[in-house]
């Protein structure tokens, strides 16, 4: 990681929507693994190689994701890949306090909608649980 850093021109920072410049401290996770024999490649460089391929001008995710970013920016200074925008948004929560993911059997939006909840009820749902997250929808 000091290796890398060293060849940078100055601080890393991105711009947070809503929040404006946020800077970023890539050392604080050590030497980030960017590939392994059982996995060709990471999570961080895929994503950020794929966001430069494809032109992505404004990355949204979870919150769960903000520090990662400081990765992210870290590889795209270093490949000269785009800055894009970011946007960090709350994560929607089921009864249980923990996070609404696919991986864990939560209904997708489009579900919702074929079970006859509107939009209006939908974010009402996203609105509703005190962590700003969804408490029916699990």
């Amino acid at each position: 990681m000091p290796a890398a850093l060293a060849t940078l021109d100055g601080p890393l920072s991105y711009a947070e929507q809503g929040h404006g410049r946020v800077r970023c401290d890539p050392a604080r996770f050590g030497d980030a693994v960017l590939a392994r024999k059982d996995a060709p490649a990471s999570y961080h460089l895929c994503v950020t190689h794929d966001d430069a391929l494809q032109g992505v001008t404004l990355v949204t995710r979870g919150e769960d994701l903000r520090a990662a970013t400081d990765i992210h920016r870290l590889l795209q200074a270093l490949m000269g890949w785009p800055e894009p925008r970011y946007a960090h948004h709350p994560l929607l929560l089921g009864p249980d306090g923990k996070r609404l993911a696919k991986r864990d059997g939560a209904k997708p939006v489009r579900q919702l909608l074929r079970e006859g909840l509107s939009p209006r009820e939908i974010l009402a749902l996203a609105e509703g649980s005190p962590a700003g997250g969804a408490t029916p929808a699990a």
